[in-house]
């Protein structure tokens, strides 16, 4: 399952469960419709907090959607997770898109107020690393 939601600062997306590779080309399409109006330089708080780890051919869709977003504008997001697995996984898609110097993860599950902590890295880039 996927969500994409408009918010002040650019979008939030949900990612959870299980994504099929056609499921994920469906978050591609309607990215590419979202993004034809979005402003030109925003940010992306992506919510997986119960998201499985990606099967290969999802992960290289997910890899055209994350350059998809960074060449339409994307300054900054955050990864909310709650699983080292998919946050490691992840972590290399971010690196084999180049975005990784851009993007921020959180541990929901030992880090509370995770969400306030994200908004804040997208909004006025305060890191959570530091």
């Amino acid at each position: 399952m996927y969500k994409i939601e408009k918010k002040p600062y650019g979008y939030r997306l949900t990612f959870a469960d299980s994504i099929s590779p056609d499921e994920m080309n469906a978050w591609v399409d309607e990215s590419k419709k979202v993004l034809v109006t979005s402003p030109t330089k925003f940010g992306i708080f992506v919510d997986m907090r119960t998201l499985r780890p990606l099967a290969n051919e999802a992960r290289h869709i997910m890899e055209n959607g994350q350059k998809l977003y960074k060449q339409n504008g994307m300054e900054r997001s955050v990864v909310i997770l709650s699983s080292n697995l998919t946050k490691i996984q992840f972590k290399n898609i971010a690196r084999d898109t180049g975005i990784y110097a851009f993007e921020r993860y959180i541990d929901a599950s030992s880090e509370p107020g995770w969400e306030q902590i994200g908004i804040k890295w997208i909004t006025e880039g305060i890191d959570p690393d530091k």
